[in-house]
């Protein structure tokens, strides 16, 4: 097995000077060197064909005892230090010190083809940030890691990505509800790819604690290998990194909307310095259209991490790395500048992806109005946002009274006995007929360009607990069923039927099918 290793992020910064892996403050350094746990017997489950090729690596790779025992952490990689990142961030709103990779464990990074990417470990045992946990990852948790990574870069959403899903072969004691009934599962590790897991809590940290030369340092690097775009450090560079990153945040959060996605614990230290998706714990995707749901049962009361309200997350979390780089540009304008402009610069683009959802190619100032109005009507009752939107491509200009039929399966109650929303929609689609009518596409093309950006399938956590349960009793062959189903979220894979539905009453309820907590 053949990687072309070039680490940096473990050469080029600070290291915790300390070697010993026991639970600490750790200053002055971007990282703790830190070594795998060896787990009790192996089992590969799932290897990604395209994150292999990515890589460098074949099929035959992945036959050899070399690729089991390295990325399920029994062995390292020759010439390499692996490592865990130093980081703190806000949980909640609330900042909560240092808290760092306390489960996963960085091997190498290689480059191939001319891109880099980090390999990373999850659930290998215990490091510096452990904290009081064990460094561990449950079979659960990790299934809907490795099938939502990779499900979420085929929707063409920004996203870390993962290489391998793996038994440890060891039990992890785990208390899945939070309520005093803690049971052993089995224990898995996930292989996470990307070209760098920093994130905004990297920064922080640093700031928070006047670290300000490591600091610089970790700025100057992440601008040298991943926005080299910006130049030469400086007070504009530093400016023009927050912009960027800015921007990428917007991109990203812009796409989770547009497909239903909630991640569930947006803190900052789960927020990526390059705008991808990362950390996926208690995430979600919306079965009826609703701004106030959240999977995460811890954020059940508050729901802080609602789904309407994860641009203003992204925003507010801009804030604190706004805070944490202003030690090096030394003034707030600029940074303020970049704040507003993301409220408005999220205005034109959330609109823009709402039109193109509904099929509008060009802009009429009334369309801000039918969208408000389609998202309300959205509301009056509980609809499946995926069939919504997927089947209203089959909506003919010509014939509004037909809307209601076209789009009556994404209801999970018959609206026949409910006047006052049938009307609604009535309404509704009598203007969205005319406003089509100002499109030069036909019904065709105009159904082609929707298809392209309202998936038919997606990771619906019900789906994710069936591959979990199944893997329970040792079927792992429904993993492989959803993550070939999902490499083609658009197409119409008419065998697949069976996954265009709405949630099953008996998943309304179920632990992992509805609401989630963090544990894993």
């Amino acid at each position: 097995m053949k990687l072309n290793i070039q680490d940096t992020f473990n050469k080029q910064l600070p290291a915790d000077p300390i070697t010993e892996n026991y639970v600490r403050q750790v200053e002055h350094a971007c990282f703790s060197f830190v070594t795998p746990q060896k787990t009790a017997n192996p089992q590969m489950l799932h290897v990604s064909p395209e994150m292999l090729q990515n890589l460098g690596l074949s099929e035959i790779d992945v036959q050899s005892d070399e690729f089991k025992n390295v990325f399920t952490g029994n062995k390292v990689l020759d010439n390499t230090q692996p490592y865990a990142m130093c980081y703190g961030g806000h949980q909640f709103g609330n900042w909560a010190g240092q808290l760092g990779d306390g489960r996963a464990i960085n091997l190498a990074e290689i480059v191939h083809n001319n891109q880099r990417w980090a390999i990373q470990l999850k659930g290998a045992g215990k490091t510096p940030y452990s904290r009081t946990a064990d460094g561990l990852a449950v079979l659960r948790s990790s299934i809907r890691e490795y099938l939502c990574s990779e499900a979420m870069f085929h929707l063409g959403v920004p996203t870390t990505r993962a290489l391998s899903l793996a038994l440890s072969g060891d039990e992890v004691l785990r208390d899945v509800l939070y309520n005093g009934n803690p049971a052993y599962e089995k224990g898995a590790i996930v292989s996470r790819i990307a070209p760098s897991f920093l994130r905004f809590g990297n920064y922080q940290l640093l700031a928070v604690r006047n670290d300000i030369t490591t600091l610089k340092t970790l700025v100057d690097y992440t601008i040298t290998h991943f926005y080299p775009e910006l130049g030469a450090p400086s007070k504009e560079s530093y400016l023009q990194f927050f912009s960027k990153v800015a921007q990428n945040s917007l991109e990203m959060v812009i796409h989770w909307q547009r497909v239903g996605f909630v991640h569930g614990v947006m803190n900052t230290d789960n927020m990526s310095i390059l705008g991808l998706t990362i950390d996926y714990g208690p995430y979600g995707w919306l079965e009826g259209y609703d701004y106030g749901w959240t999977p995460n049962t811890t954020d059940s009361q508050h729901k802080r991490y609602r789904y309407g309200n994860q641009p203003n997350i992204v925003l507010w979390n801009l804030y604190q790395l706004a805070n944490a780089l202003y030690p090096l540009i030394e003034e707030t304008e600029g940074l303020e500048a970049v704040l507003t402009d993301f409220g408005t610069a999220f205005e034109s683009k959330y609109l823009n992806m709402m039109r193109a959802k509904i099929g509008l190619s060009t802009e009429n100032e009334n369309d801000q109005n039918l969208i408000q109005e389609l998202e309300n009507n959205l509301h009056l009752t509980e609809t499946d946002m995926t069939i919504f939107f997927r089947n209203l491509s089959r909506f003919q200009k010509e014939n509004p009274e037909q809307g209601i039929s076209i789009i009556q399966d994404a209801f999970y109650t018959s609206i026949e006995d409910f006047p006052k929303i049938t009307e609604a929609w009535t309404k509704w689609f009598e203007k969205y007929s005319l406003r089509l009518q100002l499109e030069k596409e036909s019904n065709t093309e105009r159904a082609e360009k929707m298809n392209t950006i309202n998936p038919k399938y997606v990771l619906r956590n019900y789906m994710a607990q069936l591959a979990i349960d199944a893997a329970d009793k040792g079927d792992y062959s429904m993993i492989d069923e959803l993550f070939n189903l999902l490499k083609n979220p658009y197409s119409e894979q008419e065998d697949q039927q069976k996954w265009f539905a709405k949630r099953p009453d008996w998943a309304r309820n179920k632990v992992g099918c509805s609401m989630l907590s963090c544990s894993s």
